[in-house]
């Protein structure tokens, strides 16, 4: 009987520390505050760096990151897939329809050999993404967000699938909440998600169906007269970069502006007009232009979310040195 106690007993702690002996078997099994720490100790701080330095120089690099962040972590999880070029089999999906208007791809590689050549092959390209929105919405006046590490670099592209994913300019508001449910993230954290839109512009591509033939009326008339200024044909011409920008009066800031244009029916897009009409989301609307603070609680904690989805963590994925080509063996 005392034997098949102690076998009983020694079963049970094999079974209890098994999650721990694979962990280390097999490397760091989850993200983690500063994964680096010991690898790479100044990758956060090189990082951060460089994403000030470029703001400076091109300050419309923050607000890439965040969207980059969105577009990545939103496809399949966070895992650099986005960074992917057209090359050897793999279709880049920057080249999808979503991604029309993203841009600084190319700085995303100036951080990347600022940590090569502090660390070669150390900090992936996944972490790249989640830390440089996380850096860039600081610069953007936005709140700090202590972001976990440890992300490892996708080896295949999804630009099939982005369409199943990104939510389209004129998708209706309740397939863009189902969507951003689908990873996680409420109604109150989708509100405030979009609240990215308050540093964002708008194409005319994707505006001008608002505007002709004839003005939508839900829109403020002064308002639609200024957006026929930015946009004053009905067919513009996509490589002439015209658009709007979300926030007139801060639109380098990221603030709660967004929500009080919206309640004065000066919403760009369809989905973001919506927002003050539905009743799931305008109490959360209302909240949010009236209180900045609440505003930013909620964005930290709906980004904290997004930039966890489904990363490839231990030994999935790689270490890619460049951000645009997976490793060659």
């Amino acid at each position: 009987m005392a034997a098949y106690k102690h076998h009983a007993f020694s079963s049970f702690i094999i079974l209890m520390l098994f999650p721990l002996l694979l962990q280390f078997q097999f490397g760091k099994s989850e993200l983690q505050l500063n994964y680096y720490s010991e690898s790479c100790p100044k990758a956060e701080e090189i990082i951060k760096q460089e994403v000030t330095k470029l703001y400076y120089e091109h300050g419309n690099t923050a607000v890439s990151w965040l969207r980059n962040l969105f577009h990545d972590c939103f496809v399949q999880g966070c895992d650099a897939s986005l960074l992917l070029e057209s090359v050897n089999g793999i279709e880049s999906e920057k080249e999808s329809g979503r991604s029309f208007g993203m841009r600084n791809f190319k700085y995303v590689n100036t951080i990347k050999k600022a940590l090569e050549n502090e660390c070669p092959s150390t900090v992936s390209c996944a972490d790249v993404v989640a830390l440089s929105a996380r850096d860039g919405i600081v610069m953007l006046g936005g709140p700090h967000i202590e972001m976990k590490t440890g992300r490892g670099d996708s080896k295949e592209s999804y630009a099939k699938i982005v369409e199943e994913f990104i939510p389209n300019h004129n998708d209706s508001l309740s397939s863009v909440l189902s969507r951003f449910q689908s990873v996680g993230i409420d109604v109150e954290g989708t509100v405030a998600l979009l609240g990215a839109h308050s540093v964002g512009r708008v194409h005319c591509v994707n505006l001008v169906h608002r505007l002709y033939p004839t003005v939508d009326p839900i829109l403020d008339p002064d308002y639609a007269e200024y957006l026929k200024g930015r946009c004053p044909t009905p067919i513009p011409d996509p490589n002439a970069v015209q658009y709007s920008r979300n926030d007139r009066e801060t639109p380098m800031i990221l603030d709660n502006n967004y929500y009080k244009n919206l309640l004065k029916n000066k919403g760009l897009l369809i989905v973001d007009q919506e927002l003050a009409s539905d009743p799931a989301t305008l109490p959360f609307v209302q909240k949010m232009a009236s209180d900045n603070d609440y505003f930013t609680e909620q964005f930290s904690r709906a980004a904290l979310l997004l930039s966890e989805n489904n990363p490839l963590t231990g030994d999935q994925g790689e270490v890619r040195k460049d951000c645009r080509y997976v490793n060659t063996n």
